[in-house]
């Protein structure tokens, strides 16, 4: 069995702000649990910034980019460093593999991180993948590594996800805040919940949220894998849920399955603005597989560049589809509601290609 298992910055930081190695112990033990066993686990780990923080002796995590990406660099070698002990320690042998969100839109630089980490798998190593935090920019980033572990579940046709935090799963309300909250068992796969947004509150040393699992969770749920969210706390947790133990919360498996480019614009991309339709276009788009054509468009919001993710909306405001415009928004003011036979000479002939164009679960 392929396992993905992703740890965040909350449960690998120590209160004064150091890598809590004690977790990374933990985690370690439990995948060479699973390799002992004839499973191929992958890491995909937080945490380098909170490392660098502590390395060049900030009293908190920044908040400027600039700043970010440097400690980022600073921390991920100690990081990876502790990773490297751990495993070491279980006869295993670790491999960092840092990516960006370009690494899942372009498909030349998605295959060979794929088969990289499928040769690594062969060579019975562990992947521990984190962003590439150093380099990214702030237009081009996840911020948090619940979707890329999502995606990467769907990049090796991973049989499970396992997102460990601060919390024993997913609740109905966030229990610091909230006596009666209770936790959900079971979400399947066209439950509502995935189509919601959870409370974005982050963790002080992290930056994603529940919401971002929610996220992550539905990204593997229409790759068609199943997801966990359970606590970091928990010793052996991993190896146990593979071994059938239900505890957290279990998002079940879709039977939709998406390209990784796909799954990236509906969402992982942050979007830049949103195209208003009529009731033809909404049509056509939703049962016909079209591309979105200027004359089904009727409203244009957002300064967005050709190549931006932007929300698509019906007449009635519902945003049902998420797509990668061919146009800029300047260029879309010019010909909303032409005809194609009536566009300038030189002008693309679809808003949003069907192949950059998602219809979102209703």
């Amino acid at each position: 069995m392929k396992v993905v298992v992703k740890i965040g910055s909350s449960s690998l930081t120590r209160d004064d702000g150091g890598i809590h190695q004690d977790a990374i112990s933990q985690l370690c033990r439990d995948v060479a649990t699973l390799a002992v066993a004839g499973h191929q686990p992958i890491i995909v780990s937080s945490g380098a910034v909170a490392a660098g923080v502590q390395a060049v002796g900030l009293s908190e995590r920044p908040t400027d980019l600039e700043t970010l990406q440097a400690v980022s660099a600073v921390g991920q070698s100690r990081l990876m460093g502790v990773y490297d002990d751990e495993l070491a320690s279980h006869g295993l042998v670790g491999a960092q593999v840092l990516l960006d969100p370009l690494d899942f839109v372009h498909r030349s630089q998605y295959l060979h991180a794929r088969k990289t980490l499928e040769r690594l798998l062969a060579l019975k190593c562990v992947p521990v993948i984190n962003e590439n935090d150093a380099i990214a920019s702030s237009e081009l980033r996840y911020g948090d590594n619940d979707r890329i572990a999502a995606l990467i579940a769907h990049s090796v046709n991973a049989d499970l996800l396992v997102l460990l935090t601060d919390l024993d799963g997913l609740y109905t309300a966030d229990p610091r805040v909230t006596a009666d909250a209770t936790l959900v068992d079971t979400v399947a796969a066209d439950d509502p919940l995935l189509s919601i947004q959870a409370s974005t509150s982050k963790s002080v040393v992290g930056s994603g949220g529940m919401a971002s699992k929610l996220v992550a969770a539905r990204i593997a749920s229409w790759s068609g894998v199943r997801t966990v969210i359970a606590s970091a706390d928990r010793a052996g947790a991993v190896s146990a849920i593979v071994g059938g133990e239900r505890f957290g919360t279990t998002f079940e498996a879709g039977q939709r399955t998406l390209t990784a480019r796909k799954l990236w614009i509906a969402f992982a991309a942050e979007t830049a603005g949103r195209i208003t339709v009529d009731d033809g276009a909404w049509a056509a788009l939703t049962t016909k597989n079209t591309s979105l054509l200027p004359a089904g468009v009727t409203g244009v919001d957002g300064a967005f560049a050709a190549g931006a993710t932007v929300e698509i909306a019906a007449a009635n405001g519902t945003i049902f589809a998420r797509g990668m415009t061919a146009m800029s928004a300047a260029e879309l003011h010019q010909v909303i509601g032409l005809q194609t036979s009536a566009l300038p000479q030189g002008m693309h002939h679809e808003v949003v290609h069907r192949d950059d164009l998602v219809v979102l679960p209703r």
